[in-house]
């Protein structure tokens, strides 16, 4: 069993990188359902990206977290609104995921998505969506956690959720 440690709290140079090499294995043998959350960026553009990161919080009052770099190229947008939208992803999404993974320019080429609620981005066909505002941000070294709540959203059509496994796109196997 490879071993890794890591500091109590972040500091530059603390961890080796045989560290980092473990800790980063180690969470891409976590299995992840994928996401992608949008919004508009101060100009009224749509912006968006996958995200692997989405995690409810609380059921009553509804709220969801994500995660995302500070260096993201949608992180100006996030920083700079107080509406999102989350959509979860289905198998049939994978070409949505690749394309709101690629590059910024092209992600909202296509006919893929439509205005929502707010004017904010909402990708068709997926298997939920959801519109939130969000309530907190929590920068985190050069990271952030953003805290959403839901208000409103709709259930599309039932699939095999999308997962993100090993650095690859993959769905569930059989059920142990």
């Amino acid at each position: 069993m490879t071993e890794f440690s890591a500091a109590a709290a972040p500091a530059a140079g603390a961890a080796t990188p045989e560290d980092l090499l473990a800790f980063k294995r180690a969470f891409r043998r976590h299995a992840s359902g994928v996401a992608v959350i949008t919004a508009l960026d101060p100009d009224g553009n749509p912006v968006g990206f996958t995200a692997t990161s989405l995690a409810s919080l609380s059921a009553v009052p509804p709220l969801a977290t994500f995660n995302m770099a500070r260096s993201s190229s949608t992180w100006r947008a996030i920083a700079e609104t107080d509406r999102v939208a989350i959509h979860m992803l289905g198998v049939r999404n994978r070409p949505v995921a690749e394309k709101m993974a690629g590059d910024n320019a092209q992600r909202f080429i296509g006919d893929h998505w439509r205005a929502g609620p707010g004017g904010l981005p909402i990708l068709d066909d997926v298997t939920s969506w959801m519109v939130g505002r969000i309530v907190e941000r929590l920068h985190v070294h050069n990271n952030a956690v953003i805290v959403v709540h839901i208000e409103a959203g709709e259930l599309g059509d039932d699939d095999a959720p999308l997962l993100y496994h090993k650095r690859q796109y993959r769905t569930p196997g059989d059920v142990v």
